[in-house]
């Protein structure tokens, strides 16, 4: 199985290209379509969400036990299909990255490329990391008379 790990920072190329971690590269390879990727707005973040077709196949998995003439199928597809992006590493490890992805998540010369285990999500890098100190929080200390 395929595992995305760790947060590497790279320069985004005059031509909207960053490399993608070779450790990533590699473990795309281990993924059955052989390293074709799908970028995507994420809709739960600002940034972009970067998915093997593995994981493009799972969220067909859960579409298809919905009714396609539902609105919940809709909007799923909609942030599924609609707002996709297929592409591949170019022999450098390079992916072009639409403008228009670019600008959602803040991105203007560097990005950092962020694993989530099954995918990984490219941010801008301040953004990228307030977001990992938002979730590494500690919890608040036990209070005396608990």
């Amino acid at each position: 199985m395929t595992h995305f790990l760790g947060t590497h920072t790279n320069k985004l190329d005059a031509k909207g290209r960053v490399s993608i971690p070779a450790s990533f590269r590699a473990a795309l390879r281990e993924d059955p379509a052989g390293g074709a990727i799908v970028l995507r707005r994420s809709h739960i973040l600002p940034c972009i969400d970067v998915w093997p077709l593995a994981m493009l196949n799972r969220a067909a998995a859960k579409l298809e036990t919905l009714d396609p003439l539902s609105a919940e199928y809709d909007a799923l597809s909609a942030r599924v299909y609609g707002d996709s992006h297929r592409t591949e590493p170019d022999k450098e490890g390079r992916i072009v990255v639409p403008e228009r992805y670019l600008a959602y998540a803040g991105i203007a010369d560097t990005v950092s490329v962020s694993g989530r285990g099954l995918y990984f999500q490219l941010w801008e890098p301040k953004r990228g990391e307030a977001r990992l100190s938002d979730v590494m929080r500690p919890p608040p200390p036990a209070r005396a008379d608990e």
